[in-house]
């Protein structure tokens, strides 16, 4: 059949099982806006109040159902508006597609009005992308684009549609969805490799990250745990893989990681890495990292493979299918003395646990806890209230803690959770800070538009918590504009977007508000206020090691 080519481009999206996109229109993209409109019942999409929101959202839905997440834009800030998302999702691996409209083809390099080359904007945050010069070319773009965006290490990937391709009509002919390139595991003689050192380990720990929730690898990773009798740690990444409460779970590691997880990495002999990067939040003084330790390395991104730290075995291949050929050479062991030490680290742990009365930020997670369901997806925002969250929440299925781990983005929280909601089906929660939430609460428009029934926490102290913890421990308190001082009434700014809002001062009147949150199917906001001299901990220093952990501070007001 001969269509436009805005017509083949959202034909294509349909064909490739998209069934959900986020953006912004605008004119050079408002012919592929015309064609939605003609398929608004084979395709929805929502409109966000900025691109930022729309690529985030994008984000939230791919992180919660390991689908290609679509973002729509037109050309010039449209398309700059996006690079933040853009590059939150290539530093997580998150599959993403990014869709912008540009001038037409006889206008590039003319500086026309809303002209910009975004395929150079974002060459070093893509996988790959695309400027598509015929409308011959176009459905095999954006099929080749979802096989990349899906295949080995996951990540975004941009096509810049200039206007007269989107006009111009050719053949379209439609396909089967694109299956991501086959999985491969490493090599037999580096599994062998790897099985003769945990073989020979007495203090394996394992360590994973978002690339065995890429590859499900979680029953294979478990079983691995189980044959090996080691404790399982992760980075901000892998939460949620897991179950929160599994026996042989410490938690996250690292630089605000649980204790017993992070000394449990320091001590042992022998780290097996899944899917999972050592980036300096992990690792903190690299020279002093896990000096005991070998490290058996497998990931199927093989530039991650000694990248910052030496593995003594690396395996490039598929998280999963490597397992599956690792395991049965594995011997059976128990090791009772690492056992031992494991709780040992454990049981110093709940001593270092904040108990406190009043409303201390782990009360607030805490309880936040009793509401959440087994599908209910966390969205977080970035900073202290983040390491907060990836300390206390509890999951029961994977897919559902969406953070910003690589880039730190804040603002990214409430687009995601848009992105979440949709994704599974069912209510999101947003942990906050008042200082993220300021970067992008005007999504709170849609929010409301849509009525989706988002739950948004803000730990609100009235500073940017941990540029203020740090300029605490480490700038003799000098709080350069750290002090948020704004006047910003939160429940009156929800209500006045057309949502509910209220503040709670107490743990009981935060149950309460909780209750009233998730008892309607609306979104609703929680302005709850802590103490703005909160730390996270524990917390390992800068340049330091796990030797210099700090597990208690006080802070004279």
């Amino acid at each position: 059949m001969i269509l436009s080519g805005s017509d083949i481009l959202v034909k294509t999206l349909i064909e490739q099982g998209c069934d959900t996109v986020f953006g912004y229109p605008g004119g050079q993209i408002l012919n592929v806006y015309d064609s939605l409109y003609t398929h608004q019942e084979e395709i929805t999409h929502i409109l966000t109040a900025h691109e930022q929101g729309a690529a985030h959202a994008a984000d939230g839905y791919a992180r919660t159902t390991g689908k290609v997440g679509v973002v729509i834009s037109t050309s010039g800030p449209g398309a700059t508006n996006l690079v933040t998302g853009i590059a939150t999702a290539y530093l997580d691996s998150i599959p993403l597609v990014a869709i912008c409209g540009n001038v037409p083809t006889t206008q590039i390099g003319s500086d026309s009005f809303q002209e910009i080359d975004i395929t150079g904007v974002t060459l070093p945050i893509t996988k790959h992308n695309y400027f598509v010069g015929d409308v011959n070319d176009l459905a095999d773009t954006i099929r080749e684009a979802f096989k990349l965006a899906k295949s080995g290490r996951p990540g975004p990937v941009l096509i810049d549609v200039p206007k007269d391709v989107q006009i111009a009509k050719c053949e379209y002919e439609p396909k089967a969805p694109v299956e991501k390139e086959t999985p491969y595991a490493a090599k037999d003689m580096r599994i062998e490799e790897a099985a003769e050192y945990i073989n020979a380990s007495k203090k394996p720990f394992i360590y994973f990250g978002g690339g065995v929730i890429t590859a499900n690898a979680q029953e294979e990773m478990l079983c691995l745990a189980e044959k090996t009798d080691a404790p399982i740690g992760c980075s901000l990444m892998g939460l949620s893989a897991i179950p929160t409460d599994h026996p042989r779970f410490l938690g996250m590691q690292g630089m605000h990681g649980h204790y017993a997880s992070s000394m449990s990495m320091h001590n042992a002999d022998l780290i097996i890495s899944l899917g999972v990067r050592f980036n300096d939040r992990v690792t903190g003084n690299r020279a002093k990292f896990a000096t005991k330790a070998k490290i058996v390395h497998i990931d199927v991104d093989g530039s991650e493979l000694s990248k910052t730290v030496n593995a003594t075995c690396g395996l490039r291949g598929d998280v999963k299918l490597t397992l599956q050929k690792l395991l049965p050479l594995l011997d059976e062991k128990a090791r009772p003395e690492w056992t031992q030490l494991v709780n040992r680290f454990r049981k110093e742990e709940t001593e270092y646990l904040d108990n406190r009365e009043g409303l201390t930020p782990r009360k607030a997670i805490l309880t936040l806890n009793k509401y959440l369901g087994e599908n209910t997806a966390v969205c977080t925002d970035v900073g202290q209230h983040q390491m907060w969250s990836a300390q206390n929440l509890n999951f029961k299925a994977p897919r559902r803690f969406v953070s910003s781990g690589g880039l730190g983005t804040m603002g990214f929280g409430l687009g995601a959770a848009i992105g979440a909601a949709y994704g599974t089906k069912e209510r999101s929660v947003l942990v906050t800070g008042d200082g993220s939430f300021g970067m992008c609460l005007n999504e709170l428009a849609t929010v409301t538009s849509y009525n989706i029934p988002v739950v948004i926490l803000i730990m609100n102290n009235g500073v940017l918590g941990m540029v203020r913890q740090w300029q605490t421990l480490f700038y003799d308190k000098h709080y350069s504009n750290s002090v948020l001082n704004r006047r910003t009434d939160f429940p009156a700014l929800a209500r006045a977007f057309g949502a509910e809002g209220e503040t709670v001062t107490t743990p009981h009147e935060l149950d309460k508000a909780l209750s009233r949150a998730f008892s309607q199917n609306s979104p609703y906001v929680i302005d709850c206020r802590i103490d703005k001299d909160e730390f996270v901990l524990p917390m390992l220093p800068p340049g330091g090691s796990m030797d210099d952990i700090i597990t208690k501070l006080e802070v004279e007001k």
